[in-house]
């Protein structure tokens, strides 16, 4: 590839959906040339080629399903994903946006390094997101932000990012704080860690299971019915609500699932863990606010029930 212009705009692949929702919240969506198998939003992406596959069954399958052929594909030591390399090169891109956080949930930077090892004449430059924190969430943005040459641009959109989480955070501020059990996985069943911890303490609760900064933990049933949480909240990593309703039906045949407290009083809501929660970008503003209208809807309502979230039973 020949050396890019000065004033010409860079050529940006995304291969992870959290740094596609950063470009286009940069709006510099028009740079993007390519994407992921994930990268779903803003709708606009799905006309541009997708580099990206998983080498597991997804549609159809259930979380425990997922879960076992995830394993099966670490056990043996192989990429649970596979980058369309060629095709890659032929974009001629002058940036890659990566994470090198989790091997599981996206394209990794081993995937894309070994994607280009074989490219001689690239110079393509490789952006590698590895959020823990909100604060590391913003620094993955301005990082975006400065590679693409729009520093100014990513620095705003922080500063819109945290004034809006500071008034989440007052509207909730000294009220009684719930305990909000967060399932990021179904089966078998995981917490969540990372920013999530974070983000439900901005929401006015308290997080029975995670620690800020931490991997998402996996917890048992027994462990959650030992907490007992007040609220629970599912929302799977890369399930929407419709994917995610049959499990929870699955789950009236487990005793300890229907003991809880949450579920006996009608205390447990459903979200789209695609959308909000996992994804470390812009949305997870809404994604707080998700979590103080689930915390304290007497505070204050977003208008996020029945779209993002719905109560369940539905």
């Amino acid at each position: 590839m020949s050396k890019q212009h000065p004033d010409a705009q860079p050529r940006v692949i995304s291969l992870i959906a959290s740094a596609t929702e950063i470009l286009h919240g940069l709006g510099a969506g028009s740079l993007q040339v390519a994407r992921s198998h994930e990268c779903d939003y803003p709708a606009s992406v799905h006309e541009l080629p997708q580099l990206t596959r998983a080498k597991f069954k997804v549609h159809g399958a259930t979380s425990a399903e997922i879960d076992r052929s995830v394993k099966g594909l670490l056990e043996q030591g192989l990429a649970v994903y596979e980058v369309d390399a060629d095709r890659m090169r032929d974009l001629r891109p002058d940036i890659i946006l990566t994470q090198d956080q989790c091997e599981v949930c996206a394209v990794s930077l081993a995937d894309v390094e070994q994607a280009l090892c074989n490219w001689t004449d690239s110079r393509a430059r490789i952006v590698s997101l590895r959020p823990h924190t909100m604060d590391d969430v913003y620094t993955d943005i301005e990082a975006v932000a400065a590679a693409i040459g729009r520093p100014d641009t990513g620095k705003d959109l922080v500063a819109t990012m945290q004034s809006r989480i500071a008034d989440i955070a007052r509207d909730v501020e000294g009220r009684e704080r719930p305990k909000l059990g967060f399932v990021e996985w179904i089966e078998p069943p995981m917490s969540g860690g990372h920013w999530m911890p974070e983000l439900i303490t901005i929401a006015g609760g308290i997080s029975p299971f995670g620690v800020s900064g931490h991997n998402s933990p996996w917890i048992t049933w027994d462990e959650m019915a030992t907490a007992d949480p007040d609220i629970l909240l599912v929302a799977p990593c890369g399930y929407d609500i419709a994917t995610s309703l049959p499990e929870m039906e699955a789950l009236r045949n487990n005793p300890l699932f229907m003991s809880l407290r949450a579920v006996r009083e009608g205390r447990v809501c459903v979200a789209d863990g695609n959308a909000f929660f996992n994804r470390p970008g812009p949305r997870l503003v809404e994604s707080a606010e998700i979590l103080a209208e689930i915390l304290h809807p007497d505070v204050r309502t977003y208008g996020h029930l029945g779209e993002a979230y719905v109560v369940w039973p539905t």
